[in-house]
């Protein structure tokens, strides 16, 4: 059997749908003892269990003497598995004592699979071992093509594994960010506002909301807030957050006993390394350029004063969401005259890196927002959120990013 050949039978044998990896390589091994022109009487699969350091018997089959189910030989004691390591294919004799009186005098042995280093020394996450006789090029050849057949095929079967895995979170993950994220743009009388998030991973731990306020929906909401981790655990968080708040507008005024509030629920929620960081303002009405706000450890947002042409930061007025328990917020208060522009922004944009782990910065940040003030809020969004990711491009490390622009245009 040609090289090629038995490339394509291990290949196709292995990619049969089964169970698991040791149902998979038994097979494997099945095939390989029956062909002749293999010429090999029995095998066995060795599995390496990183923290005991050692290769323990998954299988044993063909024409060989009984050896006890889990039998375990220590990396330590056993050279050969390193060299397995090192060159995938050795033909070697017998080292261990109980294998050698089970008849198994020289045998033959690959590595399959992912390689992992234990101790600092890489290894094969399995060995399939047989029974041969004689030192030749043309098994060590055969059982070369063999070793690369069979990883090849674990790795596709990972791949695709790792690829439903992968499609389940993206769903979750979207129906997750359809619930936390509003539409784009909300007009609210003189005001007009423009939020977009782009999370690192398919989701993320920022968000933003709009949210109607009193009974009669006459004052309006604008929420930020970054969950400090990634992926889906800090969408979870953020979407515990973002309900909390939806529930607590409708029914409290005072914002500052209302942050309080969900303050302590995240504390009492989330384990201690979890938090959140809010800003969280209302307008008293569409016309009154008056808005309040508390902001619990986020990024002070950038307020634009058309009237001089300067940007000033609001101040943080309490600590980061679930931190402690019974912490304190403060109402802090800004006014908006035709022109002005508030943006809400998460620590993705302000400490976006270059290549040089250089960050993006607030002077830059500020400096743009003066350069594009004239723009309606969804061009001022994209225009930041492009330049973000024109100096973060060849940057190693990336977290979510979200912007909001509130702007009074009347």
């Amino acid at each position: 059997m040609n090289q090629r050949q038995l490339f394509h039978t291990i290949e196709k044998t292995a990619s049969k749908d089964y169970r698991s990896d040791e149902e998979l390589l038994q097979n494997v091994v099945q095939e390989i003892i029956s062909t002749d022109q293999i010429r090999i009487r029995g095998g066995r699969i060795w599995k390496l269990i990183p923290r005991k350091n050692a290769y323990i018997l998954v299988k044993q089959m063909g024409q060989v003497k009984s050896i006890a189910d889990n039998f375990t030989i220590k990396v330590s004691e056993y050279p050969d598995s390193i060299r397995i390591g090192n060159q995938k294919t050795v033909l070697s004799s017998e080292q261990n004592p109980d294998l050698r009186k089970r008849g198994i005098e020289n045998y033959s042995a690959t590595g399959v699979g992912d390689k992992t280093k234990v101790k600092g020394v890489p290894l094969y996450q399995y060995i399939l071992a047989f029974n041969s006789a004689g030192d030749n090029q043309e098994l060590f050849d055969t059982l070369n093509v063999i070793g690369s057949a069979v990883t090849a095929v674990l790795r596709e079967r990972h791949a695709v594994a790792r690829t439903k895995q992968l499609e389940q979170d993206i769903d979750k993950a979207r129906e997750i960010q359809r619930i936390i994220l509003p539409e784009h743009e909300q007009k609210y009388g003189s005001f007009l506002i423009f939020g977009v998030s782009v999370p690192e991973r398919v989701v993320g731990g920022d968000f933003f909301d709009y949210l109607p306020a009193g009974e009669e929906g006459e004052r309006l909401g604008v929420a930020i807030g970054d969950a400090a981790s990634k992926g889906l655990s800090a969408a979870v968080e953020a979407l515990y957050v973002s309900g909390a708040l939806k529930m607590g507008v409708e029914l409290q005024t005072n914002m500052a006993s209302l942050v309080k509030k969900i303050n302590n629920l995240v504390n009492w929620t989330f384990s201690d390394s979890r938090f959140v960081t809010l800003f969280y303002g209302e307008f008293t009405d569409g016309k009154s350029g008056l808005f309040l706000y508390v902001n619990a450890g986020h990024n002070q947002p950038l307020f634009f004063k058309r009237s001089k042409s300067e940007v000033t930061q609001l101040s943080t007025t309490g600590p980061a969401l679930g931190i402690a328990p019974n912490a304190r917020y403060q109402v802090g208060n800004v006014n908006f005259e035709k022109g002005d522009i508030l943006l809400l922004y998460t620590d993705g944009i302000s400490e976006a890196t270059d290549s040089n782990f250089g960050f993006f910065g607030e002077e830059r940040l500020k400096n743009k927002l003066i350069e594009l003030s004239d723009l309606e809020p969804r061009k001022i969004c994209y225009e930041l959120l492009e330049e973000v990711q024109k100096f973060s491009v060849s940057s190693a490390y990336a977290d979510d990013k979200t912007l909001v622009v509130i702007k009074r245009i009347a």
